[in-house]
């Protein structure tokens, strides 16, 4: 009989709010040392975007943005605040659909997603000045220091996903999804190993980074929890790593462009 595989997802507590320059990799590391996890070779440290962004500096204060003549415009029609707006279009390369209440770009990353991941969720208390926060510059770079450094510190080669939540085009809800990755295959493709049968897989191509990622947020949660770092363990995998960015689907792909 074959063992039966599982997979555990463990929060790691006590990771307290971050703020610009923090050291998220010493923070996780403390709250790992604290909780009494030892981390394993292959676990994969997946971190919530907000913590990964707010240490990085990538806070605005709304009060410091002027919107252009587009961003009000825009705003006018869709119901939102124009700062706001001005925030997204500049995160943005191009709006691909708009209505009231819902902004839906092209992120300068290439994600296809609404307000170009400008969220206010989980960003400051009501009683601090009005803020927003932006994607990290470069997830994918981002998760791969983070790899570097607590790899480092356990002494055990550990990967590391930094998740979002994405609303999806032809279902409802959102989900989370992988922008950053280092160290496991964000993209694995199965094509020519065998099915049940033996039958060679034609087109079969695993959001790997993706599933790991949905997998996380349901112990990290999506309100008040506080629980932005979690570990997945069990996993294995095959081929080459590969990063967040490969998930996203070219434009000669896109069927709908």
């Amino acid at each position: 009989m074959k063992p039966v595989k599982s997979v555990e997802i463990l929060a790691v507590p006590g990771i307290p709010l971050v703020r610009k320059d923090d050291d998220l990799a010493r923070l996780i590391g403390e709250g790992v040392e604290h909780s009494g996890i030892v981390p394993r070779g292959d676990d994969v440290f997946v971190l919530a975007q907000k913590i990964v962004s707010k240490a990085e500096g990538r806070m605005v204060d709304l009060a410091t943005v002027e919107p252009s003549a587009e961003a009000i415009e825009l705003a006018g029609k869709i119901q939102k605040d124009p700062r706001l707006v001005q925030l997204i279009l500049s995160e943005s390369v191009r709006v691909v659909r708009s209505r009231p209440g819902v902004l839906i770009v092209e992120h300068r990353l290439g994600f296809v997603m609404a307000n170009a991941g400008v969220d206010q969720s989980n960003v400051a208390s009501p009683d601090e000045p009005q803020r927003a926060l932006l994607l990290p510059i470069d997830p994918d770079g981002s998760a791969a220091r983070l790899r570097e450094r607590l790899s480092s510190r356990f002494g055990v080669p550990v990967a590391v996903i930094i998740n979002d939540s994405f609303g999806r085009a032809w279902r409802r809800g959102t989900c989370s999804v992988a922008i950053g990755a280092a160290g496991l295959p964000s993209l694995m493709d199965l094509r020519g190993m065998p099915d049940l049968f033996g039958r060679e897989l034609q087109v079969s191509i695993t959001g790997h980074a993706d599933e790991i990622a949905a997998a996380a947020s349901l112990v990290m949660g999506q309100g008040a929890e506080g629980l932005p770092v979690v570990i997945v363990r069990g996993l294995t995998w095959r081929g080459p790593d590969n990063t967040a960015s490969e998930l996203v689907r070219p434009a000669a792909e896109d069927m709908f462009r």
